[in-house]
This record gives structure tokens, sequence and C-alpha cells, in this order.
């Protein structure tokens, strides 16, 4: 037996988890039941949750703010990965 249930979501996350969702061919409702099963499952959340260390959250807020950003492309990233 199915039962309903309200939540309240940020609509920018449901959308773009819908995509995905869609792409892997899951309704949101499956999707959740999926999560939820594996919480069941594992006794717990099943993935890791960390607050960011200092350098990181630093880092987050730089990025939020525009700052200390410096514009790379693919072919940069290419030729850092194979020196």
């Amino acid at each position: 037996m199915r039962q309903t249930t309200s939540m309240k979501l940020d609509p920018t996350v449901k959308q773009e988890a819908q995509k995905i969702f869609n792409e892997l061919g899951l309704s949101l409702g499956e999707a959740v039941n999926l999560f939820l099963n594996q919480v069941r499952l594992r006794k717990g959340i099943p993935f890791d949750i960390e607050i960011p260390n200092e350098e990181t959250q630093a880092v987050m807020r730089d990025v939020l703010e525009g700052k200390n950003l410096e514009p790379f492309s693919l072919d940069d990233l290419k030729r850092e990965r194979s020196a």
C-alpha cells in the first residue's frame, strides 16, 4: 500500500533532480522511496555528510562572491592532467 506525503522542497533543486531522475527512468516518488529504503537498510543516511574544513569554506565563499576566480578551458585541464 502506498501513502501520500507532503514535503516542502526547494523548487530549483526539485526541478534539477527531476531532470536527472527522468534520465534514469525514475519518478520523484520512486527516487524518494529508493532513498528511504537505503536509509532503512543502512540504518542511516546512505552517503557521507560532512562540514567542510575552513579552507574549503573560504573557497566556497569566494566562489559565491565571484572572488579569486581564474578562467580556464578544457584544454587547460587536459594539459595539467598530462603534465
